[in-house]
């Protein structure tokens, strides 16, 4: 079994944007990150949060020199939310809000109101290319406000950049451009900022390939230069999670565990959540205990509410409803899909890889 990390809700990246609103003097929705709070000695002209998607710890010391920009920045290291992954913890990054109270929880969440496993980020159904609805489920049934959003409607300048939303934005080099531009503005601001990788390429390629390895340097290279560029700004670098290389297997592959279903699982293929029928549950945890209860912990759903895993807030009127009846956590290096392409790196587990980001500032 890896060595797990469980969820910390005072000590995650959850709490990082309610550092920034306490700094603008913006009403927080939660309790700021201690490790940041320290840097915010100083009234900076700017703030800027650049996360880079994947980036773990453990990636972060694998690729990169102790002595180089990156590791010799780092503040310290914590954690990702539960499910650690970038539809939950980007959230919590751009909201301040744990996941059990934004209730974007997986790359796929099941809607009650549609009976339907829904690709959050694409709002597609389950395993197929069509449109879910003509509209957007997740923002429709589980909105929340940005930090950004929230700033600005406070008096406060504030910027999110984003690849999928600017499709200006379509390199490292352009984000980092435009940051350089908005703090050479006039006047105070925070600025957050997301890029796509090392994510898709630890996903295709291994978190010991050579294409993570040359994409690693390329970041530090570009974005250290970056930070020698600018002034009077609080630069902060992090993740959203990390990554672990896996094995796979297909749930299709185990019949009689899919005929104890209600409905195709949902979240992730490291954390999966089970919809099971009353007169198979019994059954079911039998038959998945004996196949996988040396890599998977499977808990009743209830379990994982009582222990917090998704969070210690306020829970969203939803969020009970979209969980089902157990949830299969990772515990090692195995990884169950129930749809679409199988990676040879994932994330969205409580283990150290997956779980432990950095934070690294410049200043």
């Amino acid at each position: 079994m890896a060595k797990l990390v469980w969820p910390d809700y005072e000590n995650c990246i959850a709490n990082l944007p309610n550092s920034v609103m306490k700094k603008f003097g913006v009403e927080t929705v939660g309790k700021s990150l201690p490790l940041l709070d320290q840097y915010m000695d100083r009234d900076y002209k700017n703030i800027v949060v650049l996360l880079l998607d994947g980036m773990g710890e453990k990636i972060l010391n694998r690729h990169l020199a102790e002595d180089g920009p990156f590791r010799s920045h780092v503040a310290g290291i914590y954690n990702s939310t539960f499910l650690s992954t970038t539809v939950a913890a980007t959230t919590s990054v751009m909201s301040g809000l744990q996941p059990c109270e934004h209730a974007w929880l997986g790359w796929e969440c099941y809607y009650p109101q549609l009976d339907e496993n829904v690709v959050v980020f694409l709002n597609r159904k389950q395993c197929t290319e069509d449109q879910v609805a003509d509209y957007n489920v997740a923002w429709t049934l589980t909105p929340y406000e940005s930090a950004v959003n929230r700033l600005n409607r406070f008096g406060k300048e504030a910027h999110m950049l984003i690849k999928f939303s600017d499709p200006s934005l379509d390199t490292i080099e352009d984000i980092c451009d435009r940051i350089q531009t908005l703090c050479a503005e006039s006047g105070q601001r925070y600025i957050y900022a997301y890029w796509n990788q090392p994510d898709g390429i630890l996903h295709r390629n291994g978190c010991g390939s050579d294409e993570a390895h040359e994409e690693m340097l390329h970041l530090e290279k570009v974005v250290s230069e970056l930070a020698e560029r600018l002034t009077d700004t609080l630069f902060v670098i992090t993740a959203d999670h990390g990554h672990s290389d896996t094995d796979y297997v297909l749930l299709k592959d185990y019949p009689q565990l899919c005929e104890c279903l209600k409905r195709w699982p949902s979240l992730e293929p490291r954390a999966l959540n089970f919809f099971v029928k009353e007169e198979k549950k019994d059954f079911f945890v039998q038959e998945f205990n004996r196949l996988f209860g040396d890599k998977f912990l499977l808990m009743p759903m209830e379990d994982v509410i009582e222990k917090n895993l998704m969070g210690t807030g306020k829970h969203h009127p939803m969020f009970r409803s979209m969980l089902g009846d157990y949830l299969a956590i990772a515990t090692d290096d195995l990884t169950i899909y129930y749809s679409g392409e199988c990676w040879k790196s994932m994330h969205g587990s409580l283990t150290e890889d997956e779980m432990r980001i950095p934070l690294i500032i410049f200043r």
